[in-house]
């Protein structure tokens, strides 16, 4: 079994690659997916949001309000509150997920894609947390890829996906670089990664490197214990 981290910036890419390895035969899973899952209204990560943030961030049908969230998370300073919030259980999420796919199947490739995997460590170091599996990613992860991009091409994949959904390209921009400034620089994250991939190029060459890595995935799971604690 091997328990992949998968991760990148923004218009990186990661999205892409997690498409290819799940076409050979990885099981992946989204952590925003399991991030929305849990922000629905109902679940627990909710009503810690609604009693932090307060009910402005509410729509009319009682759901959250996701762009007003986002502006007081990034633009109001206070995303690390937010964070504080959803990623414990997103990642106990991840744990479960993984425990359910290698019972299933014990010599398999399981991938989590997230944008923040070390992220997640440098916050909760700050937080004075010095153990486990917030702060240190070692405790969820075999293995981390890393999907990398200039910080322009980053922006300009990010304003074609959302420019119609917002009034002007300008503001999209502006978004795509305030949620950069949040995240580790790729160099920085470069030198704690397993494998790096350059997107800087087309989806052919980005799918030929994923092609020439899914060999060593599939070793490196065949040559991993199956003991490996998922705490």
């Amino acid at each position: 079994m091997l328990r992949v981290g998968l991760t990148g910036g923004l218009g990186s890419g990661k999205s892409t690659v997690a498409a290819y390895l799940r076409s050979l035969g990885a099981e992946v899973v989204e952590a925003d997916a399991l991030g929305r899952q849990m922000m629905e209204p109902g679940q627990p990560v909710f009503d810690q949001i609604v009693r932090e943030f307060g009910r402005e961030v509410l729509s009319p049908d009682g759901r959250l309000n996701r762009a007003q969230l986002a502006q007081l998370a990034f633009q109001g300073g206070r995303i690390h509150q937010l964070n504080a919030i959803v990623h414990p259980a997103v990642i106990e999420a991840q744990r479960r997920w993984m425990e359910g796919v290698f019972a299933r199947n014990a010599s398999a490739v399981a991938v989590v894609e997230s944008a923040l995997i070390f992220e997640v460590v440098r916050d909760a170091q700050a937080r004075g947390e010095q153990e486990g599996v917030l702060a240190d990613w070692r405790c969820r992860f075999d293995r981390v890829i890393l999907v990398t991009a200039t910080d322009d091409l980053k922006i300009a994949r990010y304003v074609a996906r959302l420019a119609l959904a917002c009034p002007t390209r300008e503001a999209v921009e502006a978004d795509a670089r305030r949620r950069l400034a949040h995240q580790i620089p790729d160099a920085e994250k470069a030198a704690g990664s397993d494998y790096v991939l350059d997107n800087n190029g087309d989806k052919e060459a980005l799918r030929e490197q994923v092609a020439r890595l899914w060999p060593r995935l599939q070793a490196d799971s065949n040559n991993s214990p199956n003991i490996l604690s998922l705490k």
